[in-house]
């Protein structure tokens, strides 16, 4: 569903709107979530508002940082987060962040990344002695300040694949 474009927008376009209304990007993403050009391939969305359980967001994210979208790994965390999921939607919150961060890496912005990566530490820290549904959280810990660091001497993230991180088990120096 369309509605008129808001005033200071571009004459005689559009917004894109969702059901509610709710202004919407259609354009087609790529798999670090940058909009497209209407009409090119880009990478399938991921739904929003899925309620999954824990254990299925944690291997659903694994999955997409493992295919080089921490933005869509992302947005499987937000859910879980809004869903306020145990142990604590914080935790959640923090690991949308992470990926947030590795994405703003990928995409070259190494301040971003290296902020929302500590944003994300301090929000999974509490967890840190333990294995919320499996996850290594001292391994992200770990894995989080080794790549701000890394991102605020000059660093760069060519593959976000290859820098993801392992949401369960041990962090592989990379």
């Amino acid at each position: 569903m369309s509605t008129p474009a808001s005033a200071g927008s571009q004459p005689g376009r559009e917004r894109d709107r969702d059901e509610e209304g709710r202004a919407r990007n259609a354009r087609p993403r790529d798999g670090l979530g940058r909009p497209l050009p209407h009409g090119a391939a880009g990478v399938e969305r991921q739904p929003e508002g899925v309620d999954r359980t824990p254990e299925q967001a944690v291997s659903e994210a694994q999955r997409l940082l493992d295919d080089g979208m921490p933005f869509h790994a992302h947005e499987v965390f937000e859910d879980a987060w809004k869903s306020e999921l145990e142990p604590d939607p914080l935790l959640w919150k923090g690991l949308a962040q992470l990926a947030v961060g590795l994405t703003h890496a990928a995409r070259g912005n190494a301040v971003g990344g290296a902020r929302l990566l500590r944003r994300g530490r301090e929000h999974i820290q509490p967890h840190a002695e333990g294995t919320p549904h499996g996850m290594d959280i001292s391994g992200l810990l770990a894995w989080a300040g080794q790549l701000a660091g890394e991102l605020d001497a000059g660093h760069t993230v060519s593959s976000a694949a290859e820098r993801a991180p392992r949401l369960r088990g041990r962090q592989q120096a990379r």
